[in-house]
């Protein structure tokens, strides 16, 4: 690896201490609420960790504008960065790539999973609303008229009505006496979501079946069917066992269902109808309803569709649905979904704009997490449907829900509710792109569109690479691949500009492998070459050393394409030590040095891997890093580089806390060892920033605590402070 030589380059907003973090921190809050609703170029397709847009926007704004740039004005001018280059190496959903087209960079992305490189390509691709609606009415007259049919049910009174939801659950054969035991955790079968401000719910008779809104009393119910007396928050299945209610034998759940050796088994019991008058009525499944299923299921028989054969491997994600005997992720569906699923499939395959039908492919790929067997109720009052990834994991759902496939007017999770929120939002987005801005009337805070900071997505996109600088040409370069090895020409971008992953979070291709168990079915899409997406190259893993040899061998690549001046600047953040030693040792072996980190907002605060941990981390670390010089020296002792670390926390503590946000000490600790690190590293060697690094980490504990207990003393977290100058902000923690 050749060095350069010592930088002269006049320093860039996002390598100086006056990066707007706060301000961009403001943005990010607004937006991480409805990421779908103000970025959702990269919400038609599901995928993990999608970063916020304007978060990115100000990054690539910022390596690009000088120290003293008036950020704010020009976060919201209609830049065209022509000739100068964007790589991003993790490219996930498209977010960096996105952003860069917007400020008129050439953007090159890339990523190893074939199921986002396909949803990627998609949505920043050619999209013509007019082509595109007409063929979705081709399918609603045609297919639509099918799928509907298997979703009719009769109400009490014999009316014929579209059904919204079926309701199953699933059950297992008592280890003693082989009786059937419905897994039930509970009777209460639907509440609503505010159920603070609607209290109406249904429940569950568990002798006649039939369903009713129960009483004021929380804990005894009488059937108005038949009788029976109940507790209907009680049910057999609690936590790992269940109680079989005819011999009265307690039997492990999982254990039980494993030594069957396939999946559980369910049982149809209720469904959610709508009326032609737009009422909504809950009632007791039927013999008829469960004829109508039998009918599907033979249907399914002989219509030769073209349904998924991709088997399930094991891994950190995959281990308890294999535990439960599934093995095929065909298996994830019962068999009136796969006949719905299996013609909707087959009628977008017939499409010959090869356009249109990657676009309707995309949100059939998305139907998919809201029509499984995994999905379950919410509730009225919101989307209904909780799709399967809501956890982070594959969970086996005891009471799953089965959704109206096409979907009503009133449904949650259907194509055709899809088509409408999630595609054509995506093309009126690329079409009038807009950003968020704050601004407050009366003491209140406030935020609006603003629109015209960006020209109309051009929908350029390009399988391959960009061979050469093309001055002039704002196009987007897709591939699908491992980013060790690039084919990039050296010294061809001017700034890397990523959100790697982290080593031991979701593994997204153990996931993924749901969707591309159907994207395989079909020609013409990005495909793997071993037929699955888990690849031996992917950047994820649980041992930390594992994790940061194969980023390094990425950054490494980073570092032989981009121009001696340029930036690498990725998000990050950790909580163990072990995650910010893989990280340091990634960067520093690859010839990186770091420049400078900010915190800034990351994803919503009540995201399913937050609201589930003791400590959550709210902010992402912007990285800054730049190749490191071979004439450079260590700038400071270690002792020095801590206490410079600690000052500049404070600074950026203060600043970022001017408005009311959560803060735990797990974002303190990112905060502190991010900062050291970028005092620490300027001119030693990998060895020598580790050592370093780790010989802190007593301190680093402490000093989290201390500081987190100064920010609780004062209250900064709780109530909005003025505006303070840098040199003010030094003092505020003394």
């Amino acid at each position: 690896m050749v060095e350069p030589k010592h930088n002269t380059e006049p320093q860039t907003l996002i390598e100086s201490d006056l990066f707007p973090f706060d301000f961009l921190s403001d943005l990010a809050e607004i937006e991480s609420w409805r990421k779908e609703i103000y970025r959702p170029v990269y919400h038609v397709h599901k995928w993990w960790a999608t970063r916020l847009g304007s978060v990115f926007r100000g990054i690539l704004l910022a390596c690009c504008e000088p120290s003293d740039t008036d950020f704010e004005k020009e976060f919201y001018k209609n830049h065209q960065f022509a000739g100068k280059v964007v790589f991003d190496p993790f490219m996930g959903s498209g977010t960096t790539v996105g952003e860069a087209s917007k400020l008129g960079f050439t953007a090159i992305g890339r990523d190893i999973n074939p199921v986002v490189v396909e949803a990627a390509r998609m949505a920043l691709g050619s999209l013509h609303k007019s082509s595109i609606t007409k063929a979705f009415c081709d399918l609603r007259e045609g297919v639509g008229e099918q799928i509907r049919a298997l979703y009719k049910a009769k109400d009490a009174l014999g009316l014929e009505c579209d059904v919204l939801y079926y309701f199953w659950v699933k059950n297992a054969a008592c280890a003693e006496c082989g009786a059937r035991v419905d897994l039930f955790p509970s009777y209460i079968v639907a509440r609503h979501a505010c159920a603070t401000h609607n209290p109406i719910a249904q429940v569950l008779c568990p002798r006649c079946g039939d369903v009713f809104p129960p009483s004021r009393t929380a804990t005894k119910e009488n059937c108005p069917a038949c009788g029976h007396q109940f507790d209907p928050t009680h049910g057999p299945a609690q936590n790992t066992k269940a109680h079989c209610p005819y011999c009265h034998h307690d039997f492990v759940i999982a254990k039980t269902i494993r030594e069957t050796g396939r999946p559980p088994e369910h049982r149809l019991y209720a469904k959610l109808l709508l009326k032609p008058n737009g009422e909504k009525v809950y009632l007791a499944a039927t013999d008829e309803d469960r004829a109508m299923y039998a009918g599907a299921a033979s249907r399914l028989e002989t219509e030769g569709l073209s349904l998924p054969c991709l088997q399930i491997a094991d891994g950190h994600n995959t281990r308890q649905v294999l535990n439960y005997g599934y093995r095929s992720w065909r298996d994830f569906f019962n068999n009136r979904q796969l006949l719905a699923l299996g013609l909707l499939h087959h009628a977008i395959c017939k499409i010959s704009d090869e356009h249109v039908r990657a676009a309707l492919f995309s949100v059939f790929s998305s139907t998919l997490e809201f029509n499984n067997m995994f999905a379950s109720y919410k509730g009225e009052g919101t989307g209904a449907v909780r799709h399967m990834f809501s956890h982070h994991i594959l969970k086996p759902e005891r009471t799953p829900i089965e959704a109206n496939v096409w979907g009503t007017e009133r449904s949650s999770g259907a194509f055709s509710t899809l088509f409408k929120s999630r595609l054509l939002r995506c093309i009126d987005y690329r079409e009038r792109p807009f950003e968020v801005s704050l601004s407050s009337s009366r003491g209140k805070a406030s935020h609006s569109k603003v629109f015209g900071c960006s020209l109309p997505f051009e929908g350029q996109v390009e399988m391959g690479w960009l061979n050469g600088r093309e001055p002039g040409r704002k196009k987007i370069f897709l591939s699908c691949g491992s980013s060790h090895g690039t084919g990039l020409q050296s010294g061809s971008v001017d700034y890397v500009v990523t959100d790697p992953p982290f080593f031991d979070n979701v593994h997204y291709s153990e996931l993924a492998d749901f969707f591309y168990a159907w994207q395989q079915l079909r020609p013409g899409t990005c495909e793997s070459e071993i037929g699955t997406t888990r690849q031996q190259d992917e950047v994820q893993d649980t041992d930390p050393r594992c994790f940061a040899r194969k980023l390094e061998a990425v950054f490494r690549e980073c570092h032989r394409v981009l121009v001696d001046s340029g930036l690498l600047v990725f998000t990050y953040h950790h909580s163990r030590h072990d995650g910010w030693l893989a990280v340091s040792e990634a960067c520093i072996g690859a010839g990186f040095r770091f420049v400078n980190a900010h915190p800034v907002k990351a994803e919503m605060s009540v995201a399913a891997p937050k609201s589930q941990a003791k400590e959550p981390i709210d902010i992402d670390i912007v990285l800054v890093c730049r190749k490191a010089c071979a004439d450079e020296r260590p700038h400071q002792s270690v002792d020095a580089a801590w206490l410079q670390g600690i000052q500049k926390t404070r600074a950026k503590i203060a600043r970022y806390l001017q408005k009311p946000r959560r803060f735990s000490r797990n974002d303190m600790k990112v905060l502190v060892i991010s900062q050291f690190l970028v005092e620490l590293c300027p001119g030693r060697t990998l060895r020598e920033t580790s050592d370093a690094l780790t010989g802190m980490l007593p301190q680093v504990e402490a000093s989290a605590t201390s500081l987190l207990h100064e920010v609780q003393r004062l209250s900064v977290h709780t109530r909005p402070t003025p505006r303070r100058s840098s040199h003010e902000e030094l003092y505020l923690f003394r």
